[in-house]
């Protein structure tokens, strides 16, 4: 009972914020958007708004009857009873298991997906994806998880079936492959899904380069990114560590904007390497997992207490590691949204503090406030979201609290 008032205290939340958020969105333009959003732009917004806050409602509506339907019939022990019966071991079983769940899942949301990209952003302008990207994007997730996910898996399982402080070393085991994989993700990776050409010689790459030494932080590569492959919305991103460090910049973004709201967009993202936030979140992230698979050693040890109720709720009567990551994750959703909500305020602080660094470092906050404006504009972003949605999800700080920061900073 515990878990399924948990579970729908966590939709109702998500509703209630939604609806507040439609009641946020302003009636005329704000005064620091005039000049850039137009009335039109902003009834357009206020469309996509609600458009998407339906389909958000229907769609969770939708995962947790499913997720309650499966449960409520005995879906859990029917298939650790299959998993085991196709399997030759225990370990097989639980890459069965979670494969059959996580593929089921998937089936599951591709409706979404597909009406979510070829209907909503297709009816507003943003899609540009075709239907052979949107399968091959899939084929090719579902190999890179296989190819990469299975491995880890199965190294999970195995620990926690046969290691003493099973916990610790699963955590050390999954803390080297992330910091693994995102040291080889953006040569082995990412290439699989976009192109990456490097930025010709010219102006706009010469400007790059030379904040990059201006702020001590030197690229060894920047490169424009195929993102209008899929989509009309812009953006930039670095990957890499130490002396890897690359920008990648959607050619979207390139094609609408000048040099110098280019450069406050990246400066703002230099800004989180030279503030500490990269690191900071790196080192806040790997203890929070370590947190994470200590409890996850309680919930499935078959010795405890705690793990016998777990699995006696879903019906499951033998305990194993595989059913316990998955009943795990389920009983972890409360305790992920409050940390979740924890990061947010966090990374929203971090958001300041990089706009900060790109209008100093750049001499003026204007140009990242122009990028800011034209990039919420394009996007029919929210220009004022409600308390509660931005305290539940906002990674970064609304659009007119950012403005206005900029803004006093120049007075």
């Amino acid at each position: 009972m515990v878990i399924v008032v948990c579970l729908f205290g966590l939709w109702k939340l998500e509703l209630i914020a939604t609806l507040m958020n439609l009641k946020a969105f302003p009636e005329s333009v704000p005064a620091a958007m005039e000049g850039w959003l137009t009335d039109e732009k902003l009834d357009q917004a206020r469309d996509y708004l609600r458009v998407n806050a339906r389909f958000g409602i229907v769609q969770g509506a939708f995962s947790l009857t499913t997720l309650l339907v499966f449960w409520a019939l005995g879906g859990f022990p029917w298939l650790d009873a299959l998993s085991r019966s196709l399997a030759p071991n225990e370990l097989t079983a639980g890459l069965v298991f979670v494969s059959a769940l996580v593929l089921g899942q998937g089936l599951l949301d591709l409706p979404f997906a597909w009406y979510d990209t070829f209907v909503i952003e297709e009816s507003f302008g943003f899609n540009r994806a075709t239907l052979r990207t949107f399968v091959m994007d899939r084929v090719k997730g579902l190999l890179l998880s296989a190819v990469l996910g299975l491995p880890l898996l199965a190294a999970v399982l195995w620990i926690f079936a046969r290691v003493p402080h099973a916990w610790l070393w699963a955590w050390a085991v999954v803390t080297v492959f992330q910091l693994v994989l995102t040291y080889l993700a953006p040569t082995l990776i990412l290439p699989l899904f976009n192109k990456f050409t490097p930025m010709p010689d010219g102006p706009l790459k010469q400007a790059i380069e030379d904040l990059g030494e201006r702020c001590g932080f030197p690229l060894s590569g920047v490169f424009v990114m195929d993102g209008s492959k899929r989509s009309t919305k812009a953006n930039a991103f670095f990957t890499g560590f130490g002396k890897r460090k690359k920008i990648a910049l959607y050619d979207t973004l390139i094609e609408k904007s000048p040099t110098d709201e280019l450069l406050g967009v990246l400066a703002h993202e230099i800004g989180h390497f030279r503030c500490g936030h990269i690191r900071q979140r790196l080192v806040v992230g790997i203890l929070q997992m370590a947190a994470i698979f200590y409890l996850l050693g309680i919930a499935i040890d078959p010795a405890g207490r705690f793990a016998r109720m777990l699995f006696d709720a879903f019906g499951v009567g033998q305990i194993s590691p595989h059913v316990g990551l998955f009943l795990f994750s389920l009983l972890l959703q409360p305790v992920g949204k409050l940390l979740g909500v924890a990061a947010n305020a966090w990374s929203r602080k971090h958001e300041f503090e990089a706009d900060a660094f790109a209008a100093k470092v750049t001499g003026s906050g204007a140009p990242l406030a122009a990028a800011l404006r034209k990039l919420s504009t394009d996007h029919l972003s929210h220009p004022s979201p409600a308390p509660l949605r931005v305290w539940l999800d906002y990674s970064h700080p609304p659009l007119l609290r950012r403005l206005e920061a900029l803004q006093n900073r120049r007075a």
